[in-house]
């Protein structure tokens, strides 16, 4: 179990902080919204609304203590980059920093948030991912060449085993787990049989992958 901070209660930041929450974490979500604070203060570990860009108020919260601090502050720029600085300052050892384009991702970068992410920019790769190919549920960007994505089984595939479909030798394209109903099957085998309706999750270069698709 991880301690995280979440700063910054937006629909980004209080979807990270649920999520955190429930997979069992401990949870500091601030902001200094009152209603935001409110709308969580059930569903994490302590919800404290508090000016961000005031440190003594980020030092009374006790986030010098969390692994990760997530700064999902996206309305004020300027603001986003204060609190950046603050928490990397206090020596926290992981700082996601939320950036609204690429010239903001670039300051955060140089004044020290170990990770830059940019959930509006890939929400919109995602959607336009599933939009083109109707098989695709989820795309997710590893760098400008490689992506995880999870397709339905075309119905061609059902029956056979990985072994024979021979993913990696005809596509270079890796199978990195089988959902079926509730169950996920982790690091498959050749011979694991893949059925009508299971979910793949596989890796591989986006041009292999696109092909894969439309084959």
């Amino acid at each position: 179990m991880k301690q995280f901070a979440v700063i910054g209660l937006g629909r980004f930041g209080s979807s990270v902080a649920r999520t955190l929450a429930r997979m069992g974490h401990q949870v500091i979500a601030i902001d200094s919204d009152e209603a935001k604070v409110e709308a969580l203060m059930n569903e994490v570990t302590t919800a404290i609304q508090a000016d961000a860009r005031d440190e003594e108020a980020l030092k009374a919260a006790g986030i010098r203590n969390v692994d990760v601090a997530i700064v999902a502050i996206g309305e004020n720029v300027e603001a986003n980059i204060l609190v950046t600085l603050i928490v990397k300052e206090m020596g926290i050892k992981c700082v996601v920093a939320k950036a609204l384009n690429d010239l903001h991702g670039k300051v955060l970068a140089k004044i020290g948030a170990d990770k830059v992410v940019y959930p509006e920019r890939d929400m919109g790769i995602r959607v336009a991912h599933t939009l083109v190919s109707g098989n695709v549920l989820e795309h997710i960007d590893l760098s400008p060449e490689y992506s995880i994505v999870e397709i339905v089984a075309p119905a061609r595939v059902a029956g056979k085993t990985l072994g024979q479909l021979n993913l990696r030798a005809q596509h270079g394209v890796s199978v990195m787990a089988i959902k079926r109903n509730d169950k996920i099957l982790a690091a498959p085998g050749a011979d694991d049989v893949v059925e009508e309706g299971d979910i793949m999750v596989l890796v591989g270069r986006n041009k292999a992958l696109e092909r894969l698709q439309e084959s």
